[in-house]
């Protein structure tokens, strides 16, 4: 697979040459993906648009037939015109369209295992984020990663005929795919003909900002002949629909995009113009009574300005009964400086008791390629974490022989104004050794994130001087 993707990005340095930025290429490539493996798999596609009808094609002819082929196959009922509506070609020399046909014609792609075929478009968007391109990090979160996630929460939904599994920034459905694969995992793909199709068709659910992951994620779950509903939007500044969901598993964008605004939902009970804590909102509200989530948080949103207000209502309404503090460089090459959390939590019952699992503390910053991220690095977790999706089950310290489980009372939470941030009893030998200091990228990342969060604060606390003046010009 690696040889694969190495093949088709450097055939994307010369394709920028003709005009083809790096996110058209890769999109160009998932639409011809798309047509190559339905070619192999027998499926029917209109006259004129599949793989067999392409290859013949060349000159100006080729690029005449893949634009129409493109249209035609967007005005398709179903997930097939989902995928291609407004699909457009980036392509103005055929030599190149011709090029890029006889790479991907060279790979048998349905004889590779389905987890390797997202890997292609995957594998180019982490080449794309390690060569700076911006962008990329939004789409993807390491794989281990999500696996680790899904392993705890366990997203089974053959517990109930209405089982949905939700992400409110699904990027390209890394999240959804994996649950979907736990669950070929736990049953050897082994399910009853009409659990199958209402898993398939009626289980994964998940909203995307931008189009080009949003396609991305159709295609993606596609390859594992999963028919998703994603929808194409705002999950913050929109209304959310009145479905809810016995899961929700996300990594929301990190940023500040949309900074100063409000968002105008009356079931925000906190009014913050900060992104992340918005999400939590969101994720709150989307839950159905007893679901569980797993949410991925930047450290700023543990101790921004009104983090301890969003908090004190989360907790009462939620039991937050584990956090992992990730290890440095989790989503290298990405977000290189980027301190993350995982919040886990169930819907229905107050927390009494949370759980801190500090990964970072004299762990090794990752690195793409001396220190990679690997299944071991949440190997203690996933054990302290214990086999409850709920996390209710029987936990000790003593689970962790170097110390990294703790455990909290929501008193002590509460002493501390509901800050998850400052409960850190590990000292952190790395940040001591001159040796180990961050690098000036990462350095920098902590300060544009407190000069962003101090930014939000200072709108917010303009918002409630408008509102207190009550239009007079009195506070």
């Amino acid at each position: 697979m690696t040889d694969v993707v190495s093949k088709l990005w450097g055939f994307c340095h010369t394709l920028r040459h003709d005009g083809v930025d790096y996110g058209d290429y890769i999109e160009q490539i998932t639409y011809l993906l798309f047509l190559k493996m339905a070619d192999e798999r027998g499926l029917e596609l209109p006259e004129d648009t599949d793989w067999a009808y392409l290859r013949k094609q060349s000159g100006t002819e080729l690029l005449d037939a893949y634009v129409e082929a493109l249209r035609l196959l967007g005005k398709q009922p179903g997930i097939l015109g989902d995928i291609f509506s407004g699909a457009q070609s980036r392509f103005t020399n055929p030599v190149n369209l011709k090029k890029l046909i006889g790479l991907i014609d060279e790979t048998e792609w349905t004889s590779l295992d389905v987890d390797v075929k997202a890997a292609a478009f995957e594998g180019l968007l982490e080449k794309a984020a390690a060569e700076g391109k911006k962008g990329a990090g939004q789409y993807f979160t390491p794989r281990l990663f999500i696996q680790a996630m899904v392993r705890c929460i366990q997203p089974d939904p053959r517990v109930s005929k209405d089982f949905a599994i939700g992400d409110p920034a699904c990027g390209t459905g890394g999240f959804l795919v994996s649950a979907y694969e736990w669950l070929l995992e736990q049953t050897g793909g082994a399910l009853d003909r009409d659990i199958a199709k209402r898993v398939r068709t009626q289980t994964y659910f998940g909203q995307e900002l931008v189009p080009r992951p949003r396609r991305l994620a159709l295609m993606n779950l596609y390859l594992h002949q999963v028919e998703p509903h994603i929808k194409l939007g705002d999950s913050i500044y929109e209304t959310p629909d009145a479905k809810r969901y016995d899961v929700v598993l996300t990594n929301p964008p990190f940023g500040t995009r949309g900074a100063n605004a409000v968002p105008d939902r009356d079931d925000f009970v906190i009014g913050t113009s900060n992104k992340q804590l918005n999400f939590l909102q969101h994720v709150l509200t989307t839950l159905k009574p007893g679901g569980r989530a797993a949410v991925v948080v930047p450290d700023n949103v543990l101790f921004a300005d009104q983090a301890g207000d969003v908090f004190k209502v989360l907790m009462e309404d939620c039991d937050v009964h584990t956090v992992l503090r990730c290890p440095r460089g989790t989503f290298s090459p990405y977000t290189q400086g980027t301190k993350t959390n995982v919040l886990f939590f169930t819907k229905g019952r107050p927390t009494a008791t949370t759980w801190i699992y500090d990964a970072r503390a004299n762990i090794p910053k990752i690195t793409k390629k001396s220190r990679p991220l690997t299944e071991a690095h949440f190997a203690e977790f996933e054990r302290c974490f214990g086999v409850d999706p709920h996390g209710q089950a029987k936990r000790s310290e003593s689970d962790s022989p170097g110390g990294r489980w703790r455990s909290f009372s929501v008193e002590d939470v509460i002493a501390r104004h509901y800050k998850l941030d400052s409960f850190k009893w590990l000292r952190d030998d790395e940040a001591d050794d001159l040796d180990e200091l961050p690098e000036p990228e990462e350095l920098l990342t902590d300060a544009a994130e407190e000069l962003r969060l101090a930014l939000d604060d200072i709108g917010d606390l303009h918002r409630l001087l408008e509102e207190t003046a009550g239009g007079n010009g009195e506070t």
